[in-house]
């Protein structure tokens, strides 16, 4: 039997996103989701939680976020947990939890009467038909809304 491996995360973005090209000219960006729990503990006190998420795009995801992801963007992540470890330059083994997104949305908005202003997902068909459409809706300052 096989199982599921699916994250849905909505948060702010932490920092802009970092993007590099690999070897054969594959885009990938990383950057940081903030996602807030807010809750009342037993004595009726406001409790704020935030955790923070690193976040992983590939290919035409990556493209996505290097032109329309800033820090501080509302984003909608759909993805999966990725685990790897690395020994740095010293010796030491290094570990780390990602989250690799498959779908994106990007939900910060222009004015109240905006829509969602971009989805976006890794595959590569619907991608490129997602990215005509999306192209479309960009104004002359390069965003698209």
């Amino acid at each position: 039997m096989s199982g599921v491996n699916k994250v849905i995360l909505v948060g702010n973005v932490g920092k802009d996103p970092e993007i590099r090209y690999l070897e054969s000219n594959v885009p990938v960006a990383k950057f940081t989701l903030a996602t807030n729990e807010v809750y009342r503990n037993k004595d009726g006190q406001k409790i704020e939680q935030t955790e923070w998420h690193q976040i992983v795009l590939w290919r035409h995801l990556a493209e996505v976020a290097e032109k329309f992801v800033r820090k501080g963007t509302l984003l909608y992540v759909e993805g999966r947990i990725k685990s790897r470890s690395w020994v740095d330059k010293d010796g030491v083994k290094k570990y780390t939890t990602e989250i690799e997104g498959e779908n994106i949305t990007i939900l910060s908005k222009r004015n109240e009467d905006a829509q969602p202003v971009l989805q976006a997902n890794s595959a590569p068909e619907q991608a490129r038909e997602q990215d005509s459409n999306s192209i479309s809706n960009v104004s002359s300052d390069g965003l698209p809304f």
